[in-house]
């Protein structure tokens, strides 16, 4: 062996001060960690002499682990570095508040503003008022007329406080998100082996040189090199994108890399890099250069060929590292990737974010096209008044003051247009989103994706497991069949032959995973604590009954002896451990389902412990008399036997000739009872409309017990449970292919599905959410804990993850992990999503009643009155109280148990609903009445001074401020009624617990008497005697009455009102999002638009271009490369082999053009980002619809005598064809900003 410190360092590697204490630098492990297979084994036995030397080295022991001494930990994290990656940076405060500013309406208001400021300041030379019409022509006060900057001012007050509301929401949105993410990340422990005692260790505390136990469903937290492993297969998909299993062993490919999935088997470790200087750390610290670097390198607009240079990142110590991709050969392999187009399953954003962005849509469309009516006629009717009918000439000094009138205007417009456009929905959603997750904390929910918390408010399917989620996952052998006899409570070991009792003994204590152990109780007179797998435990606890000690048997054959180890997994559904005998030979224990391990045996021991022919008749026999009445009391079976093999040393590999002549020593019923609360839980779920089915491994009889037990099946329903073979059986044809027709027939009665694999549950899953049969479409929720549950819990709507039974694997996989393991807390999870869903429809209807109302009489008053009668500084206020307040005070509403009362909403139910519209029309009608005759006749009512028509600058009127007053107090009292959704009377039960509600409302009231008394100028308010206080507050508490009146009228008899706000149709999400990552249903809202005018466009194109081509004699060769610089396409002509074709112009679609590239960067595409290439002659407007290809058609049928077109056809020819074969490039395209991308809810 090498002497390692005799290498050759590298110049700057860090802390030289620590080399005497290791003999490794960061750099060498690093680099050793970048081998892999062969040469790693190579490299490790050449230069150091094995795994064992490399502990030495490091100063660890492969058997008792690290000391623990902190000093000795300092010094390695020095070294070595913490096993922690960075996050990237949040946003600072300063950031979201510039992101909030690039609004556009509030970049209008602000530009509007400024001119209003601008102008107020200027005084014309000269300029007589009098001749250019009435501005500040009221004599009672000339400083009025200077007052005029107070409005601008109020106007950029109001935005900035809107900013500032928003960018705080934001920020807080993002501390909340970070907490999520760092208490997911603290929660994660791996096992860890120090000073001989296995521990579960923080990820973030493991160093380099610990030893770590390595087991089924781990996700790998560090590098490092396997000491030893049993049938170890690891899933390295994540960092090579091969999804086959690799196998790890000693001789083979030790080296085990961060990020990467156990899928089979178990080991130990020796860790050898942490954090940054992992593999997934390195390629974190590439993909964060990359980021940086890439503003850069849009401006100099270069073509990047094979990313060499990518593969470069700076690391801490400052050597430039060169990372080869891990599965690549060469550069060359890399291009044939980039080749290939990848089909992603398209993923449409959640039902309430598509619902609400479309309803968006639509309403900014109306209150835009409002706006602009109201300026167009603000404009209209100033000029015809001043111009034509008081036949007024423009004098050049009063084009100031006229300025000044249009810029009025215009603010009044782009104030309609502020209240008109619901940016609030966002930011509602937001809060709802953000207090249910922080309640649902407390309820047992971690949420990783706020949208799930909302889907689940619609699931109208739950797919749970069994063990530990409906039971207790407590498990104890209660009964056993040892030599011929059926014992219905455990037996004394004293009436058990020796040898039966010693094979039991040794065939658990060996045979179960060395990680399962039972520990003594925390509290006096507690249950022992169970670690590990819970049925290896209740097998272990048996072994303790029958007065024998497994660790005994464990100290005489520790893991390192165990000659070879088949683990449990799902396919074999047992587990095997083979052990070399004293004598000579081997002998291999085997348990697991007893219907499987039965099948392999031909022996079995009687009760003087001696072995007899077990035939498949006695088999049946045993089926009959023994296991089908343990399952059918609840029971799991499982049968432990053995195999000698005295003889010649067998071919391990062959499991099929190793696992069969068994001789079965005993079989053993294990209870786990069913959690007391999950009958009610499952009974809740019932009345709710959430079919609840259960997705076993176990027996069908103990599968039916348990479902029978918890209420998922009754006597008197109409169910089916099958089990696994007999399901697929079922659904798939001659092919072996699922068929979607059979699964219907089927998947509305399954209630039970036993014996089932992970694809069993997955196509179950799948199929249930792509049926179309029954009244809505299917919204499943799918609980796991497996590492093989990840694709059921991916496909899912909602995947819950066990926190306690659960694996690395499942969690990452999931969207709700449960921290208690608990069905009851599924249930929990419902109420609040229905309550997240009811939030934001009460928020929406106290909204739109605002909208309507506030749009309505701005553009009436300004059309009558030539003015509005709610100025632009109280509209912002109005909708600073309807955005932000309300939507905190309707969106925390605590979820009550009457939710689960009503059946699922599903995905096409409305957003409005017409209970909901008869709400917003009827309070709209009273409100709209109210501020009319105020504003026509409140003068003549109150004995006041009339504001219509009043001057420029003229002060505010007692009139305007009642409008104004009563107008928000009838919306203050209206927020009480939109509590309310589904037409119940009392609009009060309740409101005591929401304190935020009661707070909220409390606030604005002050908030508004402070604002009239003394808000003055800026908010255009004076000072209101205590009669016309009285008279506002009677008016606004008539809301209250009103409500109770329209909650009388019923809602069928009034056919005219219409739902809104509905969901997408599956055909037209299918046939408007060919080629997205995300479908986006505001941008499918603006595409609808634009398809005309672009194919307009490109009819003009195709004529002009198949001009130019005949007068240049089409003989021009190149290639067209555009690079992918947002909106801006910089255009290359390159030389080229192949003739142009003029109609391949026609095959880039829109869908690319608009497409955005996924925000989120991951392991899985940190390599490239291939170009987006087209080979045409010109840039060109991209071009929607089938509609081309018939144009494809009829000019190559015009022109093809004399156009020869190419045999080869492009993949840019071709992507709307999806059956075309893998050779195409991947597109990634141009990002085109939305103009509606602040109106996207994306939370």
């Amino acid at each position: 062996m090498t002497n390692p410190s005799g290498h050759s360092f590298p110049a700057n590697s860090m802390a030289e001060s620590h080399e005497s204490d290791f003999g490794f630098t960061l750099m060498e492990l690093r680099k050793l960690m970048e081998l892999r297979a062969a040469d790693g084994v190579t490299h490790i036995n050449v230069h150091y002499g094995g795994v064992q030397n490399i502990c030495s080295i490091l100063k660890t022991s492969p058997v008792e682990g690290l000391s623990g001494n902190p000093a000795d930990l300092e010094k390695r994290r020095l070294k070595f570095g913490r096993n922690f990656i960075p996050p990237k940076k949040s946003k600072t405060f300063l950031g979201l508040v510039w992101e909030a500013l690039q609004d556009v309406t509030l970049i209008i208001l602000e530009i509007a503003a400024i001119i209003s400021l601008v102008l107020s300041f200027y005084r014309p030379p000269g300029g007589n008022n009098e001749i250019c019409g009435e501005a500040a022509s009221t004599p009672e006060d000339e400083n009025e007329a200077e007052a005029g900057w107070i409005e601008g001012a109020a106007i950029l007050f109001s935005v900035i406080i809107v900013v500032l509301v928003t960018a705080f929401n934001d920020w807080s949105k993002e501390k909340q998100f970070r907490g999520l993410q760092s208490r997911i990340e603290q929660e994660q422990k791996f096992s860890i082996i120090r000073n001989g005692q296995l521990i579960q260790l923080p990820v973030a505390e493991i160093v380099v040189g610990d030893i770590a136990q390595v087991k089924y469903g781990d996700l790998l937290p560090a590098d490092g090199i396997l000491i030893q492993g049993n049938d170890l297969k690891i899933d390295e998909s994540s960092l090579t994108g091969e999804s086959d299993h690799v196998r790890k062993s000693l001789d083979q490919d030790p080296m085990l890399l961060s990020g990467t999935h156990v899928m089979e088997g178990s080991g130990r470790m020796v860790v050898t890099a942490v954090g940054v200087n992992s593999q997934t750390g390195i390629i974190f610290t590439l993909l964060g250069a990359n980021e940086d670097d890439e503003d850069e390198k849009k401006k100099k607009g270069k073509k990047q060929g094979v990313p060499e240079n990518r593969n470069k990142a700076k690391t801490q110590d400052g050597v430039a590292l060169e990372i080869q991709p891990l599965n690549s050969q060469e550069g060359t392999d890399n291009e044939e990737k980039e080749k290939k187009i990848t089909k992603v399953p398209k993923k449409e954003k959640s039902v309430l974010q598509g619902k609400l962005t479309r309803l968006a849509v639509q309403i900014g469309k109306a209150g835009l096209i409002m706006s602009a009516i109201t300026v167009v006629i603000l404009i209209l009717y100033f000029v015809i008044d001043n111009f034509v009918i008081q036949g007024r000439p423009w004098l050049p000094e009063c084009t100031a003051v006229y300025i000044q009138y249009f810029v009025k205007f215009f603010i009044i417009g782009v104030t309609v247009l502020v209240v008109a456009v619901p940016e609030g929905l966002p930011l509602a959603v937001t809060i709802s989103l953000a207090y249910s997750v922080k309640k649902m904390m407390k309820d047992n929910n971690l949420v990783r994706h706020l949208d799930a918390c909302e889907t689940m408010g619609n699931a109208t399917a739950i797919c749970s497991d069994k063990t530990g989620t409906l039971t207790m996952n407590r498990m104890t052998v209660v009964q056993a069949y040892i030599g011929g006899t059926h014992y219905r409570q455990i037996p004394s070991p004293d009436i058990l032959p020796p040898k039966v009792l010693d094979l039991i003994v040794n065939g658990i204590s060996i045979n179960c995973a060395y990680t399962s152990k039972i520990l003594p109780p925390e509290k006096e007179g507690g249950l022992p604590r169970q670690v590990g797998n819970k049925t290896e435990c209740a097998l272990l606890g048996f072994v303790t009954n029958l007065k024998h000690d497994y660790q005994a048997v464990r100290n005489e054959v520790p893991e390192e002896k165990l000659y070879k180890v088949y683990t449990f997994n799902s396919v074999r559904k047992s587990m095997s451990t083979v052990i070399c005998k004293p004598s000579g030979g081997f002998r291999m224990f085997s348990k697991g389902a007893s219907e499987i391990i039965l099948r392999k045996c031909n022996r079995i021991l009687d009760k003087t412990g001696e072995a007899l022919p077990f035939k498949s008749k006695d088999r049946d026999d045993m089926v009959r008399t023994v296991i089908d009445p343990m399952a059918c009391e609840g029971l799991r079976t499982i049968c432990i036997a053995y195999r000698d093999f005295d003889d010649t040393e067998p071919a391990w590999d062959n499991e099929n000739e190793i696992l069969t002549e068994l001789t079965c020593i005993a079989v053993v019923g294990i209870e786990d009872p069913v959690r007391p609360e999950v009958p009610d839980a499952i009974a809740k779920c019932k009345r709710a409309g959430i079919t609840v089915r259960m997705v076993t491994g176990d027996n069908i009889n103990t599968a039916r017990a348990i479902a029978t037990k918890c209420g998922i099946v009754t006597p008197t329903d109409d169910f089916l449970c099958l089990e696994g073979k007999e399901f697929n059986r079922l659904i798939r044809n001659e092919k072996g292919e699922v068929e979607q027709e059979k699964l219907d027939k089927i998947w509305p009665k399954l209630r039970v599905l036993a014996r089932s694999s992970p694809t069993d549950k997955h196509t179950l899953v799948k199929g249930i959410i792509d049926s179309t049969v029954g009244e809505q479409q299917q919204v499943v929720a799918v609980t796991g804990d497996g590492t093989n549950d990840g694709p059921a819990l991916k496909k899912a709507d909602v995947g819950f993850a066990m926190g306690i039974a659960g694996t690395d694997v499942a969690k990452e996989a999931s969207d709700i992990i449960l921290t208690d393991d608990n069905f009851t807390s599924i249930v929990k999870a419902v109420m609040w999503g229905r309550n997240v869903y009811d939030s934001i429809s009460k928020f929406l209807q106290f909204q739109l009643t605002v909208n309507v109302v506030a749009v309505i009489v701005a553009f009436t008053g300004a059309c009558i009155t030539q003015d509005s009668p709610l100025k632009a500084v109280q509209m912002l206020w109005v909708n600073l109280i309807m955005d932000t307040f309300a939507s905190l005070a309707l969106a925390t509403e605590p979820p009550t148990e009457s939710l689960l009362k009503r059946r699922p909403y599903g995905r096409n139910k409305p957003l409005i609903s017409r209970t909901m519209m008869k709400n917003i029309l009827g309070h709209a009608v009273y409100q709209l009445t109210v501020i009319f005759f105020l504003v026509f006749a409140g003068e003549q009512f109150f004995d006041i001074d009339s504001g219509r028509k009043a001057p420029l600058h003229s002060p505010p009127s007692q009139h305007y401020t009642i409008v104004f007053n009563t107008f928000v107090l009838m919306q203050l009292f209206n927020e009480i009624n939109s509590r309310k959704i589904h037409g119940e009377r009392n609009v009060f039960s309740g409101v005591y617990h929401n304190l935020i509600f009661c707070s909220v409302v409390l606030g604005t009231f002050i908030s508004q008497v402070i604002i009239v008394e003394f808000g003055g100028k800026p908010f255009s308010c004076t000072k209101l005697s205590l009669s016309q206080w009285l008279w506002c507050l009677f008016i606004g508490v008539g809301e209250l009455l009103w409500g109770q009146i329209i909650s009388a009228i019923p809602t069928q008899s009034l056919k005219f009102l219409k739902e809104a706000g509905h969901g997408t149709a599956k055909e037209e999400i299918t046939k408007d999002a060919e080629g997205l990552d995300e479908i986006d249903h505001a941008e499918m809202e603006l595409r609808r638009g634009q398809i005309l005018w672009f194919r307009g466009l490109n009819r003009i194109q195709t004529q002009i271009e198949v001009i130019n081509t005949f007068q240049t004699g089409a003989s021009f060769k190149g290639v067209l490369k555009r690079q992918n610089m947002g909106q801006h396409l910089d255009v290359k002509l390159v030389p080229s082999s192949s003739y142009i074709k003029v109609v391949k112009a026609f095959h880039s679609s829109l869908h690319e053009s608009i497409q955005k590239p996924a925000s989120q960067h991951s392991i899985h595409n940190f390599m490239t980002h291939p170009e987006f290439t087209i080979e045409e002659e010109s840039p060109r407007t991209p071009l929607l619809d089938e509609q081309k290809e018939e144009d494809l058609e009829n000019v190559s049928k015009t022109w093809a005598r004399v156009l020869p077109l190419d045999d080869e056809v492009t993949a840019q020819a071709n992507t709307n064809n999806n059956a075309v074969d893998g050779t195409q490039e991947q597109i990634v395209a141009s990002h085109l900003d939305s103009p509606l991308q602040n109106l996207e809810t994306s939370v």
